[in-house]
């Protein structure tokens, strides 16, 4: 994977910091990357970021390839990143493992159309441009390719284009973009502000988000300790999200700025269960893995078992 050093380094100028109580090993410092404040707002809504052991330094990013990018150079020690672009980061030699695992409703990714757009489905895409968030190799694209051979579209009929998230949301609600494969907040807001949905990722795409820690980090074993502990704080913040879904919602609509209203699609679409990298979910990250290298688009396959270390997720 190419990595900007300049670019992780200026995402990273961004990031929020939460500094934790002082106790042993409390000059131990573990970066934890986060996509959009999902992880950070979930784990302070169950109050989760208390009496922590070790500093907890948040490094929040647009979308899953900046992320693994940053896991790639070292800048952060875990990344939160949806199944397919762990997948694609693990092909191109990131040094990482899989070692906790969240479902949450595949909702939360669509193929969506500004409000009065022609195009009715997606056998319409025929002759149109779709722009991908984030990039390719994304849970978006894969989103994209799936549905357009349901529907019988061979991709050359269909021009694809990449751009951020945060571009590309500016470009779709001034008109400037034909189709949007999305996911997440920016297709909830896009949603809410009237734009109509192609396909969703139910039945196509797994859910499956990961939370994928650098070999460095886990080759360390303070920073693995570290680690163990934080999966366990997720597990219980997920599990807290789940029975208090409102309060999460306030908590996300203050982190983000996005309305209540937003918050509460957000918290609904992707409040996860979280799941140790059990077999079976290895084997259903190995499908998606092998449908991928069908498609063409991952060049070559990635044995999914060895890059899944399941002994410090949480039973």
């Amino acid at each position: 994977m190419r990595s900007d050093r300049r670019t992780v380094l200026t995402l990273l100028a961004g990031a929020g910091l939460y500094a934790c109580a002082p106790k042993p090993p409390a000059r131990l410092k573990l970066v934890l990357g986060d996509q959009v404040y999902l992880l950070r707002s979930r784990l302070e809504a169950a109050g989760q970021l208390k009496d922590v052991p070790y500093q907890a330094e948040f490094a929040n990013f647009a979308g899953a390839a900046p992320l693994l990018e940053a896991l790639n150079a070292g800048a952060v020690d875990t990344g939160v990143a949806g199944d397919i672009p762990a997948i694609f980061a693990a092909a191109a030699g990131v040094p990482l493992k899989i070692v906790g695992v969240g479902r949450s409703s595949a909702r939360d990714i669509g193929i969506i159309v500004p409000k009065g757009s022609k195009i009715a489905n997606v056998a319409g895409l025929r002759g149109h441009k779709v722009i991908v968030s984030t990039a390719r190799g994304s849970i978006s694209h894969y989103l994209l390719l799936a549905a357009l051979e349901e529907a019988g579209v061979p991709v050359n009929e269909v021009e694809i284009g990449f751009l951020m998230p945060n571009d590309a949301a500016a470009a779709f609600a001034a008109g400037q973009i034909e189709a949007w494969a999305i996911f997440g907040i920016y297709q909830a807001k896009a949603e809410a502000e009237g734009a109509r949905v192609l396909r969703t990722g139910e039945g196509i795409n797994t859910g499956l988000g990961v939370i994928a820690a650098s070999e460095k980090a886990l080759a360390d074993p303070v920073k693995r300790t570290a680690i163990a502990d934080y999966l366990v704080r997720l597990r219980k913040a997920n599990e807290w999200c789940a029975a208090n879904p409102e309060a999460y919602a306030k908590i996300f609509a203050e982190r983000t700025g996005v309305s209540v209203a937003i918050a509460r699609t957000i918290v609904g679409w992707q409040n996860p269960l979280f799941l140790a990298p059990t077999p079976d979910i290895v084997a259903q990250l190995q499908a998606t893995t092998d449908k991928l290298h069908s498609f063409g688009v991952l060049a070559q396959p990635v044995d999914i078992a060895s890059i899944t270390d399941p002994s410090l997720a949480p039973a």
